[in-house]
């Protein structure tokens, strides 16, 4: 089970409160916990990422185990608490500006 944290317009968008738990097939990586988490939440879909490229959009973070994993590979393994439901997957809205 992964626990995804979700911004408060994400959520409001998907209807959910502030963490979402998903079953995720096979290894735990950005690509598969966001295909899972647009599978069930399919209003999310082109939110994170980009509809045809499936690159996350501009201002959108992703952070595990409270490091920025944002520029990972999609595809690189998370740690292993984000992977045991220990520590959850967080996607964050930046911000820009001064």
């Amino acid at each position: 089970m992964i626990r995804v944290i979700l911004p408060a317009h994400l959520r409001t968008l998907a209807r959910v409160n502030r963490e979402v738990t998903l079953d995720v097939e096979g290894p735990v990586t950005q690509r598969s916990v966001l295909d899972t988490l647009e599978a069930r939440y399919p209003m999310l879909q082109g939110t994170i990422r980009d509809h045809v490229t499936h690159r996350r959009r501009p201002f959108v973070r992703f952070f595990a185990c409270e490091q920025d994993v944002s520029h990972e590979s999609p595809d690189a393994p998370l740690p292993d608490a984000v992977a045991t439901g220990a520590e959850p997957f967080l996607i964050v809205g930046a911000m820009a500006g001064g």
